[in-house]
């Protein structure tokens, strides 16, 4: 769902943003969610006091000289999370809302998803990589892969391997051993993304009911 309209107009102050001699700054916009760079565009002082009072993102399209809605004509809008410039004030970092999930107007999620010729998706956090790796498992199955073998099991064996990487981290928090409490608990949420992939729960839906109970 789209986010409700926040005022961002005192998140940035315009006069500590340095412009180019063309009056543009380029913005980078980034999932809110995975952190995914989704693209990345420019903008002047009147799409960004645009964006920051709207909180629909705005940029300025050289191409047309003219001020860019982003998604106005695709539906794809970009609704802005939070706003941030660099150590020298001449960089702006949009994190965002892509509505759809579509940023490039190629079609693809991130404008940033060639690869030597080829279509990649754009990195992501690390939990999402896995997690890109458990769903490929599941879709192109091989017999000398542990997550297709977990998957073949089903509940019963998935969930057996939960309950006890569980234990395993409640033992190494007991022993308060932090090296073993990072490795049972990447196993448990390992685990936890082989659960997710069997029972076709997006990993960013997980990421939402966060972001929902951390607002």
């Amino acid at each position: 769902m789209a986010s409700s309209v926040q005022d961002f107009s005192t998140a940035v102050p315009l006069d500590q943003v340095k412009f180019n001699n063309q009056g543009l700054v380029p913005a980078i916009a980034q999932d809110y969610l995975d952190g995914t760079v989704l693209m990345m565009a420019w903008m002047n002082q009147e799409s960004l006091r645009k964006t920051l009072t709207t909180g629909d993102v705005w940029y300025w399209s050289r191409s047309r000289s003219q001020l860019w809605h982003k998604g106005e004509t695709s539906g794809h809008l970009q609704k802005l999370k939070a706003i941030r410039y660099d150590c020298d004030s001449d960089t702006l970092l949009l994190t965002i809302e892509q509505i759809g999930d579509i940023a490039c107007h190629t079609g693809e999620r991130s404008c940033f998803h060639q690869v030597e010729g080829s279509v990649e998706a754009p990195p992501a956090d690390t939990l999402t990589q896995v997690f890109r790796v458990v769903c490929d498992r599941r879709d192109h199955p091989s017999p000398d892969s542990y997550t297709c073998k977990l998957l073949e099991g089903g509940d019963n064996k998935i969930l057996k391997k939960i309950g006890e990487e569980s234990a395993e981290v409640v033992m190494a928090c007991k022993d308060d051993d932090k090296e073993a409490i990072a490795g049972e608990a990447a196993d448990l949420l390992y685990h936890t993304l082989v659960a997710l992939a069997h029972h076709n729960v997006d990993l960013r839906n997980v990421y939402q009911k966060l972001q929902e109970r951390r607002g």
